[in-house]
């Protein structure tokens, strides 16, 4: 059996006291040292720490107190997710109100207004389809939405595409709300036409429904 001089194994067992579990024995002289176990025979105590040993006179022994358990390693899962699987439990749905009004503030325009054509084109509404074909929240037709360097498709570029252009007629008119508004529903050149509102029963009632539905909002 290997044995060890007292002082290198005491150092010995020190170290080895942070990489296991047993208990630990506390000299008179106050020391305490961990082992693995103790046995006690004839007067003489046997320290057993790995494959060393070390005797001591029993009396030199004060006490003996078991180590705290070691912590469980925490349970880890086998079950292998997929990335797709990943991606579909990270996906958020996107709330389109939140778009308009967030494409609203990066194109300067007050959310509320913003919101409400967006509610008289499509109620809101990412897959509503016009029967001209214009597609999505801001019911862009897909030539425009190409001019606009959008995909009609997706609902954040739509929603940026048509707030941008919304926000262009109003530069184009000098900020006239009605013009713009036309423009949108009928197109520039119909405004540019009659010089302002086209003399269209749909134009103008939808001219009339978002300047309402935004000063119905602010209010």
């Amino acid at each position: 059996m290997l044995r060890r001089s007292p002082g290198t194994f005491l150092a010995f067992l020190w170290f080895t006291s942070f990489l296991f579990a047993g208990e630990s024995a506390i000299l008179q002289s106050g020391r305490e040292i961990h082992v693995d176990r103790h046995e006690v025979s004839d007067g003489i105590v046997r320290l057993y720490s790995g494959s060393g040993v070390i005797e001591l006179p029993e009396a030199a022994v004060l006490s003996y107190a078991a180590d705290e358990p070691l912590p469980s390693p925490p349970p880890t899962s086998s079950a292998i997710v997929s990335p797709a699987v990943a991606s579909k439990e990270k996906e958020v749905p996107k709330d389109p109100r939140e778009l308009v009004r967030g494409a609203a503030v990066r194109a300067g325009l007050p959310p509320a207004f913003v919101e409400s054509v967006a509610k008289t084109e499509s109620a809101m509404n990412p897959r509503a389809v016009s029967p001209k074909g214009a597609l999505g929240v801001m019911q862009l037709m897909p030539e425009t939405a190409r001019a606009l360097g959008a995909d009609p498709t997706d609902l954040e570029q739509n929603i940026d595409a048509g707030t941008r252009l919304l926000r262009d007629l109003l530069i184009r008119y000098n900020g006239d709300v009605v013009k713009a508004l036309a423009a949108y529903n009928a197109g520039s050149a119909a405004v540019d036409h009659y010089n302002g509102l086209p003399p269209y029963t749909e134009t103008q009632n939808y001219v009339n429904k978002v300047i309402h539905g935004y000063l119905d909002a602010k209010e």
